[in-house]
């Protein structure tokens, strides 16, 4: 008999009929009367209820239907007497296909997500993980269905690069050299001649130089794949493989792109409630009781957009009657997450859009903000309501969530060669590596801008789940690379 899917079987008002169910068992209460045996294939977070019968079956074959059994059920579809559930199966045979002992990591009970993480291969079976990884199958359906609807070309861009995007270093490196003999130079330095690619090549951070070749051909393009940093970092925002999705836009400006980034994250919000209705309400009720409600609240506000000059007075005024913070908080600070959640969560209670960022601490490529009059000496620009910032800012377009901080990183990337230059020169930057992109420059450079969303990070807001590691199927972290 054709298999029919759990999603299926609770959907169908075909009482009567034979059906076929093949998944997990979730639970298995037995009686001398009746066994009950909730049942789910990972198609919902909903289980179905699989009625036996016991003088129909063999003692000892009931006696193996345990948590996280694997068992294919024939019998009839029937509408169920009890509350909640459309519909239950009255079982008329059952085949155990995978033996569970008593071991299995993930029976009924509870336990911690840091325990589960040690059972990352199985905890997938589980409710929360298996919603988790429904939405975050959805986000993916979302990000393409929006840029595909919008004129983006889906672009790959590499995994192997020679060049680091945002000057951190952290990256991991790719080789086919003998670890154990290396040929160096005189000076000591490892020579590559005799490597794969000739020369020294890491796992990339970003694909967004790439996506800005793309973007100068094409008009409009997005980039969606595996990121890698190598940062000791242990904490429960960052990993070291992640997601990203990286859309680049030629002829938009500042204001465009922030249209742009706001009319995306509520595209991927209203597809989230539009489509994980069952597993955002399940979640709701066993991680963040304010889910649903904070996820409404994304599409009911227009975002705030707010210069960082502004936003550095709101954070002092803040201090200067009582606020504490961890950081310090002061103009060309780079602000802490603790910052842009007080500005989201406190000040503005809605999602903020932080531009004009000072030079300092944002990338090379961005695009300078023109100095005020009276100020070009020291390149001081336009802050809020007019207002002079003491240094040079970039247009940057971070966008700041409730319980997240920054979700989206992005800007107008600089197209005139000359101050392109300009900057790389004042920053000491060694552009060995990246010639092709200075050439967007000097052949047709036009405008264009474009933003980086950590995939994992939305998928943290639009579940609920508090930790980075809970919301990707094998989290890759400082000292941890099983399964």
């Amino acid at each position: 008999m054709k298999r029919t899917k759990v999603i299926d079987a609770l959907q169908s008002t075909d009482y009567g009929q034979p059906i076929c169910l093949k998944g997990w068992v979730r639970t298995h209460r037995s009686s001398k009367a009746v066994d009950f045996i909730a049942l789910n294939d990972g198609s919902t977070i909903k289980n179905v209820q699989v009625v036996a019968d016991p003088a129909k079956f063999d003692a000892e074959l009931l006696k193996q239907i345990t948590t996280g059994a694997c068992i294919a059920v024939e019998g009839t579809l029937v509408e169920s007497p009890a509350a909640g559930q459309p519909s239950e199966v009255q079982a008329e045979k059952i085949e155990v296909l995978g033996l569970c002992g008593a071991d299995y990591p993930m029976q009924k009970k509870g336990q911690s997500f840091e325990a589960m993480r040690k059972n990352a291969h199985m905890r997938l079976r589980t409710n929360t993980f298996g919603a988790v990884m429904r939405i975050r199958h959805n986000m993916a359906m979302a990000i393409h269905t929006y840029f595909h609807e919008h004129g983006f070309f889906y672009f790959h861009t590499p995994l192997i690069t020679a060049s680091d995007c945002e000057g951190a270093g952290n990256m991991f490196q790719v080789t086919t050299k003998n670890l154990y003999d290396l040929k160096k130079d005189e000076q000591g330095k490892i020579i590559y001649d005799d490597d794969f690619f000739g020369e020294q090549t890491s796992l990339t951070v970003s694909g967004q130089l790439e996506g800005e070749l793309g973007a100068t051909a094409l008009g409009a393009i997005y980039t969606f794949g595996p990121t890698f940093r190598a940062e000791n970092s242990n904490t429960p925002r960052h990993l070291a493989e992640f997601w990203m999705v990286e859309p680049e836009v030629a002829f938009i400006d500042q204001e465009e792109l922030m249209d742009l980034e706001e009319d995306f994250i509520k595209y991927c919000v209203r597809w989230a409630l539009d489509n994980c209705r069952d597993d955002l309400e399940f979640l709701n009720k066993m991680i963040d009781k304010t889910l649903l409600e904070r996820l409404e609240g994304v599409l009911k506000e227009t975002f705030v957009r707010l210069p960082y000059t502004e936003g550095i007075r709101i954070l002092q005024e803040a201090i200067s009657k009582g606020k504490k913070f961890e950081f310090p908080c002061q103009w060309g600070d780079d602000l802490a997450s603790e910052h842009e959640r007080y500005l989201v969560e406190e000040h503005f209670k809605k999602p903020v859009i932080m531009t004009d960022y000072p030079r300092a601490f944002k990338s090379f490529y961005m695009k300078q903000n023109a100095p005020v009059d009276g100020n070009a000496a020291n390149g001081a620009s336009v802050g809020y309501k007019g207002a002079v910032a003491p240094g040079p800012t970039m247009q940057g377009t971070d966008v700041l969530f409730p319980q997240i901080g920054e979700i989206i990183g992005g800007s107008v990337r600089e197209e005139s060669y000359d101050k392109l230059m300009a900057e790389i020169n004042r920053r000491e930057m060694d552009m060995t590596h990246l010639w092709w992109y200075l050439d967007t420059r000097r052949w047709g450079s036009c405008p264009h801008a474009g933003f980086g969303l950590g995939f994992e990070r939305l998928i943290l807001f639009v579940t609920g789940m508090q930790n980075i590691r809970d919301v990707i199927p094998f989290p890759r972290t400082p000292k941890n690379a099983e399964f």
